[in-house]
């Protein structure tokens, strides 16, 4: 059976991808912050540390800009359609 998404929630898909963003940048930011302590020295190497909170607010704005422009053209294009089977 098709379905079709007719509308994203711009809140709570700008907050899960906003989050999931922040966090997988600590796999990264982490280690970085810790080699450039090491080696580098410099007093600015903790402006790293803001690089997730700078992933949680531009992930959050973007995709909730997104689900708005998606919601806006569904009504003039259509929606994304995938099929579904329930499952016994």
């Amino acid at each position: 059976m098709k379905q079709q998404v007719t509308r994203l929630s711009p809140h709570q898909n700008g907050k899960v991808f906003g989050v999931l963003t922040a966090v997988t940048s600590l796999v990264f930011v982490v280690p970085f912050f810790l080699f450039s302590l090491t080696f580098a020295g410099g007093g600015s190497n903790w402006m790293i540390l803001l690089m997730p909170f700078m992933y949680l607010i531009f992930g959050y704005i973007s995709v909730a800009i997104g689900c708005l422009i998606y919601n806006f053209t569904f009504k003039i294009i259509g929606g994304i359609e995938y099929d579904y089977e329930p499952t016994a």
